[in-house]
């Protein structure tokens, strides 16, 4: 019961922050309601909490590595590299970021409702999600992008696609889009 209330506390606040979290001019000036915007580190880590809760424990997140898309006004997609030197290293294997979305997203094909959940780039090239008890809900392949000028940890782009994003761990990353 208590691991259920910490998880309906932390979707309450990140759905509550974003209301009080306006992007700052440098995200895109001039984005109107409809458009999305990217959102840097400093900007995701306002609307972030500073830990996390993921299969019965809290983690630190690194809101330095962090990023996200304003859907509109009122909801959002973060992603944020997390601490997971409490969890065995079996889960520190696939667990690396956690990734609340107010807006249904999708990343490969797989539809990812409303929530937060954990997720990582794995060995074999490919991108895991995980619910919040940390079970398997889907793997996608992930892409390796040599030309990338400057990789981070953990970084969230617009894509060339248009009105699709990257969600970048270093120079590999996956692609998503905000499901209709």
């Amino acid at each position: 019961m208590t691991s259920h209330l910490v998880h309906v506390a932390l979707l309450l606040i990140s759905s509550v922050l974003p209301l009080q979290t306006a992007p700052q001019a440098g995200a895109q000036a001039g984005a109107n309601a409809s458009q999305a915007v990217v959102l840097n580190a400093t900007e995701a880590a306002k609307a972030l909490p500073s830990s996390v809760f993921f299969r019965g424990q809290s983690a630190s997140v690194q809101g330095r590595n962090s990023g996200g898309v304003q859907f509109s006004k009122d909801s959002m997609m973060l992603a944020t590299l997390v601490d997971t030197s409490g969890y065995s290293s079996q889960l520190q294997q696939k667990y690396q970021a956690y990734l609340i979305t107010e807006e249904p997203i999708e990343i490969g094909g797989h539809r990812l409702e409303p929530g937060a959940y954990g997720c990582g780039f794995v060995a074999g090239d490919l991108f895991l999600v995980m619910d919040i008890g940390g079970h398997d809900l889907f793997s996608v392949a992930s892409t390796r992008d040599a030309g990338l000028r400057r990789p981070t940890p953990l970084q969230v782009v617009a894509a060339p696609e248009g009105n699709q994003y990257r969600f970048y761990e270093g120079r590999s990353f996956v692609t998503f889009t905000q499901a209709h």
